[in-house]
């Protein structure tokens, strides 16, 4: 059954019929080809939002991040 699923491979970015990938390079199993593809676009998209919130959280008690507060002078 699993060579009639999709698969994403992420190193070469694009859906494979059966686990054609080492399984460290691959997402899935999906129904249909797209959506694998639907699957990536959602992973890159949830990481660009993770990335930007990490960026945030970084600046979180950072007094310099707070405009006008320049308490070292």
């Amino acid at each position: 059954m699993d060579d009639k699923q999709w698969y994403f491979n992420t190193v070469t970015e694009q859906p494979e019929l059966g686990k054609l990938s080492p399984i460290g390079q691959r997402m899935g199993p999906y129904k249909t080809k797209q959506d694998a593809l639907d699957a990536w676009k959602i992973v890159k998209e949830r990481n660009t939002v993770w990335d930007e919130q990490t960026r945030e959280w970084n600046k979180w008690g950072d007094k310099s991040a707070v405009s006008g507060d320049d308490s070292r002078s």
